[in-house]
């Protein structure tokens, strides 16, 4: 009966119950500190997770049941029912759920931390629509955090956005959306605590955080998604213990080199230049020269062009005659390259008949390829979840990369633009439309480039990967950046909100384009502050793309150099903090960088400051003609000092301290941190 659902039990047992209902099954898994909430409907296959992997390693290639239970920490509560409640306690929260529509409250000493809306919160019988919906209580003066790369100010409460990702260059940090991430994960802090909610899923939806309103109901979060079943967990804790369970629940992040900590140049500038091969071996001594110490350049798609197309893993031998002596020539001076790679082939393509005739592309019901728009042509996107085709792509960055000198692999151009739902995939052996597992490409796409390098080089070696695209796992397999931002004064205030959002999303390595990759080349002010920025941030990247115009490298304006060189010689200066830190906070499972908040509850959210690991502040400027940085030291025993030096001041103390565009930034560094280092 529509709006009145009645559940039964159906199984049990000591650290699981399982409910049904009109043709719908409702499954709760007890954990520590976190609630697996399971909707699945009778003949609805359930898919597999690529995201969720509490064990070492990686995931089995085909992916994990979604329902598996292996590697959560499972508990078995003492639960009470009768025929209309449910009642159990998990780590001091007390959980009741209404069987009728099974509407489920969690309540701690502080009142109600988490429920379900009241009424009709999931949608069993088409009531509330098409596909999976799930309502849950809004509260005024929330706060609500993550979503994954999502634009505007930290705090996401009273927005809307769409889940999916899409190729957004030259997005507005502020308002754009979406963008190249799709992470359904994020935190909710009200008068009673925090929770947070991850919805295990790669389907296309929106997450509506109070836009909308229901005279009918009480006021409510909403999330919808293109696809009938609903897999969710539910955490609790303070936030950063919430961020650490999502973090550890999908497997934590990758390793990455201590090379990736340098500055890194980018630009397709040199790419498409007809003499690439010089342009590049020319950035090598322009390094020397201007006494700047470089880990790495990532070589965008101009590499592979034919006339003016761009066809993966082809090398233009009159750009870059040699492959194999451009990567040696890079790695003796110190430095790696990352090649760029793009999951979609162009018709013209050398390989694509062949591709086509195999059946590795993503197609239609009478195998034919499936084309779209892709880089001034038409192409058809590899099908990851084709094992052929996932072998032939690991077969091309072994062949025409990684046994060239090319161990490093940017993937790029990865989200996967597929909305009709005639459009297939392989889905390992059970077809399904592509759209329903849109983001999930990208993942499967850094994997396989991640897989050829270690085939080549061993999986002792540590790797830099990076995906443009994103999902939840991810960060076992690449790194990753925000996209294709916009050169402006006020993206780069954005791009620092963008970056605070990512962290409470669970990425620990990445950074924007330093100087904003489209758009006009910055001025001296603002290349100047977005240096002072980036130079605390983990990927430490410039990268443009202005045509006509001279791309963002380090001595764009050489009467600033001296700056400049100032701002770099601190990046070496934190090397070594910054190598220690991230691998101690990866294995914590928490980010590098991450907003004051975290570790003082009732600090401004939106703060410009920002922790880089546990000891250093980061306090720089985002508006146009500031001369000073005003910071609230955040509270601590030992004090801060001011640029690491000097006498400590305390915590609580609020500090102005004069920053021109010129000088090194405004940072501080805990004296406890100073201490310890000194006395090593």
């Amino acid at each position: 009966m529509k709006y009145d659902h009645r559940f039964a039990l159906c199984e049990a047992s000591p650290t699981m119950r399982s409910y049904r209902a009109d043709g719908v099954t409702m499954r709760l898994d007890f954990c520590e500190n976190m609630l697996r909430v399971a909707l699945v409907r009778d003949r609805v296959p359930l898919l597999p997770t690529w995201s969720v992997w509490p064990l070492p390693g990686d995931c089995p290639l085909e992916g994990r049941d979604k329902l598996s239970v292996e590697g959560l920490k499972l508990t078995a509560p003492e639960v009470s029912e009768d025929a209309e409640f449910l009642r159990f306690t998990l780590s001091g929260v007390d959980f009741t759920v209404e069987k009728k529509n099974f509407r489920i409250t969690a309540r701690n000493e502080k009142g109600i931390l988490y429920a379900d809306r009241s009424g009709l919160a999931y949608n069993f019988a088409g009531e509330l629509g098409d596909g999976s919906v799930h309502y849950t209580r809004r509260e005024p003066g929330e706060f609500i955090f993550g979503l994954g790369d999502k634009g505007g100010p930290v705090n996401k409460a009273g927005r809307s956005f769409a889940l999916a990702a899409t190729d957004s260059m030259g997005f507005r940090s502020e308002s754009s959306d979406p963008l190249y991430k799709q992470i359904p994960f994020y935190i909710c802090e009200n008068s009673a605590g925090s929770y947070g909610l991850y919805y295990d899923s790669y389907a296309n939806g929106r997450v509506d955080f109070g836009q909308e309103h229901d005279n009918y109901f009480e006021p409510f979060h909403s999330i919808r998604l293109e696809e009938e079943n609903l897999v969710f967990y539910l955490f609790w804790g303070s936030p950063f213990e919430i961020l650490r369970s999502f973090t550890a629940l999908c497997g934590g992040a990758s390793a990455v080199p201590d090379w990736a900590f340098r500055y890194c140049g980018s630009t397709m500038e040199y790419t498409d230049a007809p003499d690439a091969d010089a342009r590049l071996r020319g950035f090598v001594e322009k390094c020397w020269e201007e006494g700047i110490r470089a880990g790495g350049f990532y070589l965008s798609s101009g590499y592979t062009q034919i006339g003016d197309r761009r066809y993966v893993f082809h090398w233009n031998r009159d750009k870059i005659p040699s492959p194999e002596g451009l990567a040696e020539f890079f790695r003796e001076n110190g430095m790696e390259l990352l090649p760029n790679v793009k999951p979609a082939f162009l018709t013209e393509h050398p390989l694509f008949p062949e591709l086509a005739e195999k059946g590795l592309f993503l197609h239609y019901a009478d195998g034919s390829p499936a084309l779209f728009p892709f880089w001034g042509g038409m192409a058809a996107y590899l099908d990851f979840t084709n094992p052929e085709a996932y072998a032939f792509w690991k077969r091309c960055v072994r062949e025409q990369l990684a046994e060239k000198g090319y161990r490093n692999i940017w993937n790029d151009n990865n989200e996967y633009d597929v909305f009709d739902a005639e459009v297939l995939a392989c889905g390992f052996g059970r077809e399904l439309p592509a759209r329903r597992i849109r983001p999930l490409f990208s993942y499967l796409m850094a994997r396989a480039s991640r897989e050829a390098c270690w085939e080549v080089c061993g999986d002792a070696f540590v790797p830099l990967h990076v995906s443009r695209c994103a999902i939840a796992g991810t960060q076992r397999v690449a790194t990753t950046w925000t996209g294709d931002n916009l050169t402006d004064f006020r993206d780069l205030r954005y791009n620092h909100y963008q970056a605070m959002t990512m962290a409470m999303t669970g990425f620990s390595f990445f950074g924007a384009d330093i100087g904003g990759f489209a758009g006009p080349q910055p001025d001296r002010e603002l290349f100047l502050r977005w240096l002072q920025v980036g130079v605390f941030t983990p990927r430490f990247v410039l990268h443009s793309w202005k045509p006509g115009q001279q791309s963002n490298m380090p001595w764009l304006y050489p009467d600033r150099m001296d700056a400049v060189r100032r701002i770099f010689a601190l990046r070496e200066r934190l090397l070594p903090y910054l190598q220690r830190e991230y691998e101690r906070k990866r294995q914590r499972h928490e980010p590098l960088i991450y907003p004051v908040f975290l570790r003082e509850p009732g600090y401004d959210c939106e703060s410009d400051c920002f922790f880089c690991g546990d000891s250093v502040l980061a306090c720089p400027v985002f508006d146009r003609g500031a001369k000073e940085v005003a910071v609230l030291l955040p509270h601590t025993e030992s004090g801060w000092l001011l640029r690491g030096k000097g006498e400590p001041f305390p915590g609580g103390t609020l500090v102005a301290v004069p920053c021109l565009p010129g000088d090194e930034p405004v940072w501080f560094m805990s004296n406890s941190e100073c201490g310890m280092r000194n006395s090593e």
